[in-house]
């Protein structure tokens, strides 16, 4: 009875993991970081979200902390990489590749800033974590110091507004700052200037208002 029961589990087993999938245990674990931490990033609380068994897990990974290097790299790509594409994005004036990045901040299908924020409270309670977020902030900085360049502005000056333009954004996150669409609208051409020095052409504007409108809000 004891070896039937074994193969009976295994079957089950088998039988959910058949109809789930990696990626879907990689979506569940990325929910249960963003709504309740990584402290709550455990094996059981995620096959409860998904509706199978704990053990139909053990079919995709090794163990959690092989979960965990999933979800560390799902935030990568999702949070990082638009940010390096739309730096290197051509543009006409340094505005217009500003206005590249600024996509980054008002369509979350680039961006995830609930994501991000809870990417950096992990890394406060782990070191590994915490240099990955510190290489991927000087990853994103780096990028906007190559933008800024591209631009005819001298090497610190360059790198100094990179860290304005982000830094400032992270900050808006982090202190829960929720400005609407019509207020960013109307200091759109006030933050260009601020951020390049530089003023914004009425069609740079103008185009980048008909992206917000297409864009969908976050929550």
């Amino acid at each position: 009875m004891g070896a039937g029961s074994g193969k009976g589990k295994r079957a089950v087993a088998a039988q959910a993991a058949g109809r789930m999938t990696r990626e879907a245990w990689v979506e569940a674990g990325v929910a249960a970081l963003v709504e309740e931490g990584i402290a709550n990033v455990k094996i059981q609380t995620i096959a409860r979200r998904l509706a199978v068994s704990r053990s139909s897990f053990y079919w995709f990974f090794a163990d959690l902390q092989d979960l965990q290097k999933e979800l560390l790299a799902h935030w990568l790509c999702k949070n990082t990489s638009p940010i390096l594409e739309r730096a290197l994005r051509p543009a006409s004036t340094v505005t217009g590749a500003v206005c590249h990045i600024f996509e980054c901040w008002v369509d979350p299908a680039l961006f995830d800033p609930r994501l991000d924020a809870a990417v950096r409270s992990w890394g406060q309670v782990d070191a590994a974590i915490r240099q990955a977020v510190d290489q991927a902030d000087d990853q994103r900085v780096e990028a906007l110091t190559h933008m800024f360049s591209r631009y005819g502005y001298a090497a610190e000056e360059a790198f100094i507004r990179a860290r304005v333009l982000y830094f400032t954004q992270i900050g808006h996150y982090t202190l829960g700052m929720r400005d609407d669409r019509e207020m960013r609208l109307r200091l759109l051409r006030a933050y260009l200037l601020s951020f390049t020095g530089r003023q914004a052409s009425d069609d740079e504007v103008e185009a980048f208002a008909a992206l917000m409108r297409r864009v969908q809000p976050g929550d």
